[in-house]
């Protein structure tokens, strides 16, 4: 595994279910589910899944973060067996752990492939992007279990595609295909089997393109006015364009622009 640095090196010298490899040519860093066949997400590997987000945030070397998996299958789900033995106090702070890839300031892609259920599906609705094939599986099952979804899956559904539509997915616990999530806009793009590698890197080479302080202003601009009124949002956002007008990347940008050539951003 990639060494990585945090306050909490502790934790993340064994990693329970999962990997990291960085790839600095490229400036991608990947989170592998390495679990399989089904890479069950246990409750250890979910708050070391927050310390490796916040410690590639903070490293120099990474512009995009891709979370994929091996196997068939991106995650069925959780330990179910770890419900049962958690405190209620650490079961409350799962959605806070699962949050991690919106809190990242970074981009972050979802590879989803086959099984994505439960805090696979939760997880991957955390990231930015998600990429999935024709024979994905999105599903909410825990209304099978007597329970809802614990870590942000029916909240930020909801946000992404109504109600209805939520309800649907959470309170009959359905199965919605990668095409489906598709056209309901919880998936950017459906891909074959055999292409979704391919999307990935593509999509990572046009996120890796853009001027990295811009891109990071615009993560973090959209996700604080999701709840906002339009006036607000209008107002933030021109208060966010003031301060790009002062960076060297917009300099950079503009100059390249009228010079008819490619920038040199540099995210600052």
């Amino acid at each position: 595994m990639t060494q990585l640095t945090h306050q909490a090196q502790s934790l993340l010298n064994d990693l329970d279910g999962f990997r990291v490899e960085i790839d600095e040519a490229n400036e991608r860093a990947d989170i592998i589910l390495d679990r399989p066949p089904f890479n069950i997400v246990s409750m250890k590997q979910r708050e070391q899944l927050r310390l490796v987000f916040e410690a590639l945030d903070d490293d120099a070397r990474v512009r995009v973060i891709v979370l994929r998996a091996m196997g068939e299958h991106f995650s069925s789900g959780g330990d179910i067996k770890g419900f049962l033995e958690a405190s209620p106090e650490h079961v409350s702070k799962l959605a806070w752990n699962i949050a991690s890839p919106a809190r990242c300031a970074k981009p972050v892609i979802a590879a989803n492939k086959g099984y994505c259920f439960g805090v696979g599906f939760e997880l991957s609705l955390a990231c930015d992007f998600r990429i999935c094939t024709e024979k994905s599986l999105y599903a909410l099952p825990e209304q099978k279990l007597g329970q809802i979804p614990g870590s942000g899956g029916s909240a930020r559904l909801q946000k992404m595609i109504g109600i209805a539509r939520t309800k649907d997915i959470v309170m009959r616990s359905r199965r919605i295909s990668g095409p489906q999530a598709c056209e309901w806009g919880i998936a950017l793009e459906c891909v074959p089997e055999t292409g979704l590698e391919k999307a990935t890197d593509e999509l990572v080479r046009e996120l890796r393109a853009v001027a990295p302080y811009a891109q990071r202003t615009a993560k973090k601009l959209l996700n604080d006015t999701e709840d906002a009124p339009l006036s607000v949002a209008i107002e933030l956002e021109g208060h966010c364009y003031s301060r790009l007008r002062n960076s060297d990347d917009f300099r950079e940008g503009a100059r390249a622009f009228h010079e008819k050539r490619k920038p040199v951003f540099k995210g600052s």
